[in-house]
C-alpha cells in the first residue's frame, strides 16, 4: 500500500480509498436514500463543487450552484418520486446504477420508468451525474 493511505486500483495506479468500490457501494446506498427522502441538502453534500448533471433523456444539463435549484425543481414536480435500486456496478472511482422511479403524472396516474445513473467519483464526492431513462414512455402501474 503507498505511504499516503491511498489503495492501489487495477487501472487508476493509486485510489483514494473515498474512491474504492466498495465504499463507492456504500456511499451510492446513502446517496439513493436522500433521493428518496427528498433531502436537498443531503443530496448536495455528496456532490463536488462544479458537479455536472445531466439527464440525456430530457436534454437537461446543469452544473454547479444550478444543480441545487435543479433538483429541487424535480421535487416540486414530482412529490412522491421514489427509486428502488436493480442493480450496481461499482469500480474505483465510477459507479453506475439501474434503477426504477415510480411517481404520480400530472394525470394523476401511478407511474413508473426505468434508467441508468453514471457516476464519476473524486475524492469521495460525485463529479458528475449523467441520467439515461426511459421517463419519456413511462409505464402506467394503476389506473
Amino acid at each position: 500500500m503507498p505511504s499516503d493511505g491511498q489503495v492501489r486500483g487495477a487501472i487508476l495506479g493509486c485510489v483514494d480509498p473515498r474512491d474504492a468500490a466498495g465504499e463507492l457501494e456504500r456511499t451510492i446506498d446513502r446517496y439513493n436514500d436522500a433521493w428518496n427522502a427528498q433531502d436537498l441538502e443531503a443530496i448536495l453534500a455528496f456532490h463536488a463543487p462544479g458537479m455536472v448533471f445531466e439527464n440525456h433523456t430530457a436534454g437537461d444539463r446543469v452544473e454547479g450552484d444550478a444543480v441545487r435549484e435543479h433538483i429541487a425543481r424535480i421535487f416540486e414536480r414530482n412529490p412522491d418520486l421514489r427509486f428502488t435500486g436493480r442493480r450496481l456496478y461499482a469500480r474505483d472511482g465510477l459507479v453506475v446504477s439501474e434503477w426504477t422511479a415510480t411517481a404520480t403524472s400530472r394525470s394523476g396516474q401511478r407511474v413508473e420508468w426505468d434508467g441508468v445513473d453514471v457516476f464519476p467519483f473524486e475524492g469521495g464526492l460525485i463529479l458528475r451525474k449523467d441520467v439515461y431513462s426511459s421517463s419519456h414512455d413511462p409505464r402506467i402501474v394503476d389506473e
